[in-house]
């Protein structure tokens, strides 16, 4: 359906075509209708699927039919979002297509100085883009007020849920006016979440969009057998290969992140990292260069990636696999967006075995195995998977014979062999 047929207001209408945009997606089709009417609505959909045009054509057209601010603005919209670059790029979407509105558009977050925020809060706002613990912590400075919000935004709910942000959502609820219009989208719909959209919307209209146990058809997955240890030198062989034009990289933790940057670098191939530990000028600057391609490659955690807006993203490698297999789902989300076509390729080592099977079972389809590669696994699966099943048993130290000063010195140096990798599991 075209975004004409959706009677989009002319100042929107020529901003989105200003962008690029005709056609509008499922969720925006299912979505925009209801919303300018007024209703709530819950939205059950994945990062890509279109889903912040979805909620902000209605806020925009909303705030745009009131007219004029007399005296300072105030803060009419609010979008809540679990991490920075989603808030920042959300903030973006409003700009773009409120581009030809009279209506200005903010956005706060933390691991940075709130002074340049606490500034343009100071000056007037209509809509706020924010993530939990920096919106608390200036509704507490007395630098935001929410008792004029019209519009209520929780976008990613599911992941504020795993990153412990849900006990911060109900208590900027608690500052919000009782009569507001509410929004709220998920990917996942855990029972916690389905209880905060409970005490949140009222009468909602129920959209369901790409569920998150059906991966995007247009998405070309593949396997690759690999030990761990020859990962990121098949990582290195397949990114030389000229057709892959851009490639997200997913690390399972931000050290290993950094150790596959410090590699590719080494063998000429320039990347970027992004995850937790760097600052959020460093995030973002790795983040623009990726999209304006000045860095072909960008290696990321799990919650530094979702809901990153890549458009035409190419590749997407697995080098760890997730431990929960919805997880997978939003990795390679990540390309094939908007109708897109893209590539997933996961590399999988002996004792990942379980997960690509959790995987698998979830979206209902094994994922084709790619054999002819420059690294195949050289130890069994079967035979690394009982060894983890019946672990040695070690004998105890009895007496000062020579056969147990023998035992004693083994178990010794056993437990010595161990300490690095208790202590690697334990930084991961």
């Amino acid at each position: 359906m075209s975004f004409k047929q959706l009677n989009i207001i002319e100042p929107i209408a020529r901003a989105l075509t200003l962008q690029g945009y005709a056609q509008a997606t499922p969720i925006q089709t299912q979505a925009i209708p209801p919303l300018l009417k007024g209703n709530d609505l819950m939205g059950c959909a994945q990062t890509g699927t279109g889903k912040t045009a979805a909620f902000a054509i209605p806020i925009l057209t909303g705030l745009s039919q009131l007219g004029k601010p007399q005296g300072k603005r105030t803060i009419k919209a609010l979008a809540v979002a679990p991490t920075r670059e989603l808030a920042i790029q959300i903030a973006e979407s409003f700009r773009d297509y409120g581009k030809y509105l009279n209506l200005k558009t903010a956005v706060i977050y933390g691991g940075v100085s709130q002074h340049p925020q606490t500034k343009e809060l100071i000056s007037g706002v209509d809509i706020l883009v924010a993530t939990p613990g920096r919106l608390l912590d200036l509704i507490n400075q007395k630098f935001i007020s929410l008792s004029h919000i019209r519009y209520f935004v929780l976008d990613e709910a599911d992941m504020m849920l795993d990153m412990g942000m849900i006990h911060d959502v109900r208590k900027i609820i608690t500052y919000l006016p009782p009569v507001r219009q509410n929004m709220m989208f998920s990917a996942t719909m855990p029972e916690e979440i389905a209880k905060l959209a409970e005490s949140i919307l009222k009468n909602p209209v129920r959209i369901d969009v790409a569920p998150v146990g059906r991966t995007i058809d247009i998405v070309r997955q593949s396997v690759m057998f690999v030990d761990k240890m020859n990962k990121v030198p098949l990582l290195i062989d397949l990114l030389k290969q000229e057709d892959i034009e851009s490639a997200l990289v997913f690390s399972r933790t931000k050290h290993g992140a950094d150790k596959i940057v410090k590699f590719l670098s080494r063998a000429g191939l320039q990347a970027q990292a992004i995850h937790g530990n760097k600052s959020q000028n460093a995030r973002q600057f790795a983040l623009n260069n990726f999209k304006e391609r000045k860095t072909r490659i960008l290696v990321a955690t799990d919650i530094a990636a979702r809901g990153l807006d890549i458009d035409q993203l190419s590749h997407v490698f697995n080098v760890d696999l997730p431990e929960v297999p919805e997880t997978y789902v939003h990795r390679i989300g990540r390309t094939g967006r908007a109708g897109m076509g893209g590539t997933a390729i996961t590399f999988c080592s002996a004792d990942e075995r379980p997960y690509l099977k959790a995987i698998e079972k979830l979206i209902g389809k094994p994922v084709p195995e790619i054999k002819d590669h420059r690294y195949p696994m050289t130890s069994p699966i079967e035979v690394i998977e009982e060894k983890k099943v019946q672990p040695p048993v070690k004998k105890p130290f009895v007496g000062k014979s020579s056969t147990a000063r023998k035992d004693k010195k083994f178990f010794h140096s056993q437990r010595s062999q161990s300490k690095p990798s208790e202590r690697s599991s334990k930084k991961a």
